[in-house]
């Protein structure tokens, strides 16, 4: 099946680890070319040798870049832009987690929060539109099922997903004159290394992990690559008709 995604650019921020990095796996099998931007340099090379070595003669690059910051991400857009010829694709996959009882929140977690999952998404996002709108792009957010319902202790991360999940749906209707489409997916538990670091090891994780799965219809939590194959079906010519949507993938949890 073509998705139409050859010889298209795509910058995926926090492209190294996890969803955007298996994100990045999925968009350079369609025949895309990527950018991964990040905060480090160490890791964002060792993601590039990684993909490199399993799709000899990948197109792929990383740039350091904090998404906090407006001027990264106009360097980041502008740089990848200049190297590739353009930019098709944008997915915000950068985020952080943080859980608690809203009485012990400190005002630099709930800074960091907002910087990164909200401020993040629009500092990216617009730096990314001007050069989206001329090749009729699409972005890709990755909001959360915490965007669409409420999780015990984790009122400041669910606010910053549902702001993620309502940006999409506005900016769709900001940019569909222009031909540019803006999707969001809202995973529930996927299986990264920020999810590993909740899990512990040995016997503990085996404990955590089906505590975890037993909330959900289907048993289990998602895997990277379940949700990376949602944000290259939203990016890719099969989905020339979606646009403002926010697609659950969470095995059920939100029915």
């Amino acid at each position: 099946m073509d998705l139409g995604l050859s010889s298209k650019t795509v910058l995926i921020s926090g492209g190294t680890s996890g969803i955007g990095l298996e994100a990045a796996r999925e968009f350079l099998q369609e025949g895309a070319r990527v950018c991964l931007m990040g905060r480090s340099a160490e890791r964002g090379q060792a993601a590039v040798r990684l993909l490199q070595h399993e799709a000899h003669g990948a197109d792929i690059c990383f740039m350091a870049g904090d998404v906090r910051s407006k001027a990264d991400c106009s360097r980041v857009v502008r740089e990848t832009a200049e190297r590739f010829g353009g930019l098709d694709v944008l997915v915000n996959s950068a985020g952080i987690y943080r859980e608690g009882a809203l009485e012990d929140l400190r005002e630099e977690e709930l800074d960091d929060l907002l910087d990164c999952n909200v401020k993040g998404v629009f500092h990216l996002t617009q730096a990314a539109l001007p050069a989206l709108k001329a090749s009729c792009g699409s972005v890709v957010n990755v909001a959360s099922d915490a965007g669409v319902h409420g999780n015990y202790f984790c009122a400041a991360y669910c606010a910053s997903k549902g702001a993620v999940v309502l940006f999409t749906r506005a900016l769709a209707l900001e940019t569909a004159a222009f031909g540019v489409r803006v999707n969001a997916i809202a995973p529930g538990d996927i299986l990264t290394p920020l999810t590993e670091a909740q899990l512990g090891t040995g016997e503990k994780r085996e404990q955590s992990l089906q505590e975890m799965a037993s909330v959900y219809p289907l048993r289990r939590i998602g895997m990277a690559e379940e949700a990376a194959a949602l944000i290259v079906f939203l990016a890719s010519a099969r989905a020339s008709f979606v646009t403002g949507a926010v697609y659950s993938i969470d095995g059920g949890l939100t029915a």
